[in-house]
């Protein structure tokens, strides 16, 4: 379950369905707390159920390091690995995450 560690996943159901965030913590094999900077901040992360959430095999490295070091990223940090995934998956075709474009 460490492995999820700053995986990047996309909501399935709720009102954030369709955005991207960063698993910031695992609480149990159910529960994680995602954040993505914006919408939820690293200081208020979403308790989401992991059947909620679409596990991409991308990892925010960024946030990783700073999660390893035992520190909570920063906002801005996470806004910006999202921001430049979500770039990548745009330019090798994937489309929009939000469905726009």
């Amino acid at each position: 379950m460490s492995d999820l560690l700053a995986r990047v996943v996309i909501s399935k159901s709720g009102r954030d369905q369709g955005r991207m965030f960063v698993i910031v913590k695992v609480v149990n094999e159910r529960f994680v707390l995602i954040a993505d900077g914006d919408l939820r901040k690293i200081e208020n992360p979403k308790l989401k159920n992991i059947r909620h959430l679409q596990v991409t095999n991308m990892r925010a490295e960024e946030v990783a390091e700073c999660l390893g070091r035992g520190e909570l990223p920063a906002n801005h940090v996470l806004k910006k690995s999202l921001k430049r995934i979500q770039e990548a998956r745009y330019q090798t075709g994937r489309g929009s995450v939000n469905g726009e474009g």
